[in-house]
């Protein structure tokens, strides 16, 4: 089933078989309809979580320069960018925003999406929901709405796309921002369709940037191009309708022709957002495997660097040119070394602290003797994307073996929230001071509650 397009671009008509009308269709009646109890919860979650790590990322200097940038260009003030006492124009803070939440690589993944679907979607979400006087319950709807087009793309253009090169929280996640952004200002089905052509025809993002200030900046690319697709479609500006599977479309262009099959596959828990993963440890999510392996066998065994010959890793292909930064020397490139968080792990420091991962510890001879112990191994295409395997030989002859998959949502949403709660706690507190951060996470929990989103904003500005 490919439901591909030939013909030429309809300014009038939407094709009712083809995945982009699928995509706005879902995505329409996820946001009408009563959000299942867990989906809700997932949602706020993946809420709170992203107000901690962008919170945390406020003070990045990347995060100084957008907004410098956005200073000097001016704007209408409507939309509030966090840490911030000036309002910007609701492109601009989608920008900062998105920017923010993904500038410390400590937000959360979906595995069909490729990507990191909250600091794609949420940030357009939030600066639409302020601008148009929407709830709390409306901004939860079209967030989760939006992840799920997200998602329903990652899966029509597959794992390729992302292996290929592509960093898929840009160009993925635009289609997110897009249809939330147009479920706020109450586009109808043709315009939806239409943002997301408008949309999908910016999108952009290169994994070459992965360690640069680029990567976060494609999480606020993809906010901000979305947002824009759906406010040029309600101006109505042109574009194609079936920008997903028509011919030399983004299917066709930036994946082996796209599964139209795969797209429509029914969300395992009423909606792609209860598969969401949750970082714990503040480095990319290739390393994660590796980290909690690799600080069980320590734990277990009571192990100390001295007692180890060899640490072997094994992960899967895209790891490569994901996380394998062999010898990081700043704290942004050791986010992304499997051979330095392995280190990080056995030597028990703390990878959940974003303040763990600077320059000064890719210097440290006990962390560079242990990270130069480690060898990766990547495995054929097959293995498992979010299985690592990690073999720990000692100094006598002992051999030490632990595997951990990254890629099984919770089943546990209480104690998840707990360990979010903390997470939001350790972030947030440094930033906003004891009394705020409660504010914020309180109204969070509440969000639906809430009669214009602009409330919780007046919290973090």
């Amino acid at each position: 089933m490919t439901l591909l397009s030939n013909g030429p671009a309809s300014p009038v008509a939407l094709d009712p078989i083809g995945v982009t009308a699928a995509v706005v269709d879902r995505t329409r009646r996820l946001a009408a309809s009563e959000l299942p109890d867990n989906v809700r919860t997932v949602g706020r979650q993946c809420m709170l979580d992203w107000f901690a790590v962008a919170l945390a990322g406020s003070h990045e200097p990347l995060v100084r320069m957008l907004i410098g940038q956005a200073e000097e260009e001016g704007c209408t003030p409507v939309a509030t960018v966090l840490g911030s006492s000036a309002k910007f124009s609701a492109r601009q803070a989608a920008l900062i925003n998105g920017a923010m939440g993904h500038a410390m690589d400590y937000d959360d993944v979906n595995v069909a999406g490729h990507g990191h679907m909250t600091a794609a979607v949420l940030p357009a979400a939030i600066a639409m929901a302020e601008v148009h006087g929407r709830s709390g319950a409306q901004l939860l709807s079209a967030f989760v709405a939006g992840y799920e087009a997200a998602v329903m793309v990652g899966r029509f253009v597959g794992r390729e796309h992302y292996d290929h090169g592509f960093h898929a929280t840009a160009t993925i996640g635009v289609y997110g921002a897009a249809s939330a952004s147009a479920l706020l200002m109450d586009l109808d089905s043709e315009t939806c369709a239409r943002a997301l052509g408008i949309a999908g025809t910016q999108a952009a993002g290169l994994k070459a940037q992965f360690g640069t200030m680029c990567k976060p900046l494609h999480a606020g690319k993809a906010n901000e191009n979305g947002l824009f697709g759906a406010q040029l479609a309600r101006r109505g500006f042109t574009g194609r309708l079936d920008i997903l599977e028509c011919v030399q479309g983004f299917g066709a262009t930036q994946s082996p022709g796209g599964d139209a099959d795969a797209a429509l596959v029914p969300a395992r828990a009423s909606a792609h957002i209860a598969d969401n993963l949750f970082k714990f440890s503040a480095s990319c999510y290739g390393t994660h495997g590796a980290i909690i392996a690799a600080r069980q066998l320590r734990r277990e065994h009571k192990l100390v660097a001295e007692q180890i010959r060899r640490i072997e890793l094994r992960v899967e292909p895209s790891s490569d040119s994901m996380c394998n930064v062999a010898a990081p020397s700043t704290g942004l490139q050791a986010k992304f070394s499997l051979r330095f968080n392995a280190a990080l792990a056995l030597a028990g420091e703390d990878t959940a602290l974003p303040a763990t991962y600077t320059d000064a510890l890719t210097q440290r001879k006990d962390l560079c003797s242990l990270r130069d112990r480690v060898v990766v191994r990547v495995m054929p295409s097959g293995w498992p994307v979010t299985l690592t395997e990690v073999d720990i030989e000692l100094t006598d002859g002992r051999l030490l073996k632990a595997s951990y998959d990254t890629g099984t949502p919770a089943n546990d949403l209480a104690e998840q929230g707990d360990r979010l709660n903390q997470k939001f706690v350790a972030l947030a507190e440094p930033v906003l001071g004891r009394s705020r951060a409660t504010q914020l996470a309180t109204a969070i929990a509440e969000v639906e509650r809430i009669p214009d989103i602009g409330e919780l904003l007046e919290i973090v500005r």
